[in-house]
């Protein structure tokens, strides 16, 4: 489930650098960044919880 998070973090983080250096997409940049910097976040939470 860890691997998937940081799937997904890097997918997003990809798609907002695309948006934002190829295609001015608007707010949709901002969103995949902030999706992306969740993903991040649970998946460091998620692994940290499993290993106290």
């Amino acid at each position: 489930m860890r691997t998937l998070f940081y799937i997904i973090a890097v997918i997003l983080l990809v798609g907002w650098a695309l948006g934002t250096f190829v295609y001015a997409v608007g707010n949709l940049i901002y969103i995949l960044l902030v999706l992306g910097i969740v993903a991040l976040v649970l998946g460091m939470a998620k692994r940290n919880s499993r290993n106290v």
